[in-house]
């Protein structure tokens, strides 16, 4: 659970304009679940707009793994697609240890960017990254107009792990229900057609989302 390490806090900023859906219910099977195999590791809607997106690579041994990340709706779809690759942005800056990467200002703004910011800086702070596997499932996406939307997801850190940054010590403590996180954010839609995530709450440990 890569977050183990650091104090239990939630990385956004609270907010009465979001979505509230709670995740879905644990009836919901996981494809994949039987063998172990993630069903995709990326959403698969096309870029909205037009608009030259930074590339963003994870390293060797790190993975973001979009489960059911499709609704079939075009433009929920896309929101979706673009809160999942702003959930890959940050996981992207963690690794790289930097808090001013192109992926961060890309695909957040407002106050969820400066909480994003502070949550990296709180990896380096402590000196580690982390390995593994981060599971996004039971998204949820609800279009309140044209240009706003609310998504909200669960997160699976049973299986990405803490890694010191010197040493390359991985801390393969075993799971708990901390290593599940109920994400609930809002994202608004820019000229360029970028759904950027700017508020946001997240609940770790969450029984929704514990499996």
């Amino acid at each position: 659970m890569k977050r183990r390490s650091l104090p239990v806090a939630t990385a956004f900023a609270a907010t009465a304009a979001l979505l509230l859906t709670a995740c879905g219910g644990g009836d919901d099977k996981v494809v994949g679940a039987d063998t172990g195999r993630p069903s995709a590791t990326a959403p698969s809607a096309a870029p909205s707009g037009s608009a030259d997106r930074p590339e963003i690579t994870l390293p060797k041994g790190v993975e973001d793994v979009f489960e059911r990340w499709e609704t079939g709706d075009a433009a929920k779809d896309a929101a979706l697609a673009d809160a999942a690759r702003a959930q890959t942005a940050i996981n992207h800056a963690i690794t790289q240890g930097k808090t001013d990467t192109p992926g961060l200002s890309f695909y957040y703004e407002g106050k969820a960017l400066t909480t994003s910011v502070k949550w990296v800086q709180k990896w380096l702070d402590a000196g580690i990254t982390y390995t593994g596997t981060t599971r996004y499932f039971h998204p949820k996406v609800e279009l309140f107009d044209k240009k706003s939307a609310g998504v909200s997801f669960c997160a699976d850190e049973s299986k990405a792990y803490n890694k010191d940054r010197k040493t390359g010590k991985v801390d393969k403590a075993p799971a708990t229900d901390d290593s599940y996180v109920l994400y609930n954010t809002r994202l608004e839609k820019n000229e360029q057609g970028i759904w950027r995530t700017t508020d946001g709450t997240s609940v770790r440990g969450s029984e929704t989302c514990v499996q």
